[in-house]
């Protein structure tokens, strides 16, 4: 294997994973507060086609990116809405969530089905970012600098600062945290908020890093993955990293199987390798029973204090 393929084959992992590493570290923090949002698939297509939108029509990839988070995060608080001051089923409301997000998002990209955008390149200079070696490390999008800074600031957030621990105490036992005067609703509103911004961000690199271009249902169920990643994870912004990149292989091995003519297996099974890949870690967790200890106590529960 020579080291361009080498190269190539890298970029490819890092480019599969970082959408999922964005969503699924929204999602992380969306359940340690407590709330379980199943509509990340939903709120990636409309990031990804609001984000495409955007910059179609103003040339800029960064205004693309805002407007990602702003119209993914806006749809989670749909979702914030109806559970938090509803108290509606949370598995349900964020399934129908997936739902409208891909209906919506198939009817705003009708026009730009087929249109393409500028790519979100490197942020480094061309001579770093298209060295023969050197892009390895210098040659990614933003978005990909963004995940890893994001990772570690989740991180840190949690384990370390006022703020997580509050956030955790509403996922660990709501009803102790309203007692002591923490708004539960107001911090689960902020979560859920936080969740569909990384989820957007994370189906804009879709359709302007990976891409660049618009067409239905780009994200292909990846939103699914994300969702599995927390519980393989086990709620632990480090493992969510090593896990994005192990579905990342997975599907990059996919992708050069097909492109080397591997005719031992069929193209519909090696498509299937990302999604049968998720199934097998969830029933691998599955058997453990410590995982299920680690789950916040009051995830997809309703909020309804006594006072």
């Amino acid at each position: 294997m020579t080291d361009t393929i080498l190269i190539s084959i890298v970029m490819t992992v890092v480019g599969a994973a970082t959408p999922i590493l964005l969503a699924a570290l929204g999602e992380l923090v969306v359940e340690k507060s407590g709330v379980l949002n199943l509509g990340v698939e939903g709120m990636m297509l409309i990031g990804a086609v609001s984000g495409f939108a955007i910059t179609s029509i103003t040339g800029f990839g960064l205004l693309g990116v805002l407007a990602a988070m702003g119209a993914a995060a806006a749809a989670s608080m749909i979702f914030g809405y109806l559970t938090l001051t509803l108290t509606s089923n949370q598995v349900a409301t964020g399934l129908a969530l997936t739902i409208f997000g891909i209906g919506l998002s198939s009817l705003m990209g009708e026009g730009h089905v087929g249109q393409t955008v500028e790519i979100l390149g490197p942020v480094f200079p061309s001579f770093l970012a298209d060295h023969a070696i050197l892009r390895v490390v210098f040659g990614y999008s933003p978005i990909v600098y963004f995940s890893f800074v994001m990772t570690f600031a989740v991180a840190w957030f949690l384990k370390k600062s006022r703020a997580g621990l509050i956030l955790r105490a509403v996922g660990e036992s709501d009803i102790s945290a309203h007692s002591i005067g923490y708004s539960v609703v107001g911090v689960r509103y902020a979560a859920v908020a936080f969740g569909g911004a990384m989820a957007g961000i994370g189906g804009c690199y879709y359709s302007l890093v990976l891409t660049p271009m618009w067409a239905e249902q780009l994200t292909a169920g990846r939103g699914w993955i994300a969702l599995a990643l927390v519980v393989f994870a086990a709620w632990r912004p480090g493992r969510l990293l090593l896990g994005a990149y192990l579905f990342g292989i997975v599907m990059t091995l996919e992708l050069h199987a097909k492109a080397a003519g591997f005719a031992l297996v069929a193209p519909e099974f090696l498509a299937a390798m990302p999604y049968l890949a998720t199934i097998v870690v969830l029933a691998l967790i599955s058997l453990r029973k410590s995982v299920g200890s680690l789950a916040p106590a009051c995830l997809g529960q309703p909020f309804k204090p006594t006072t």
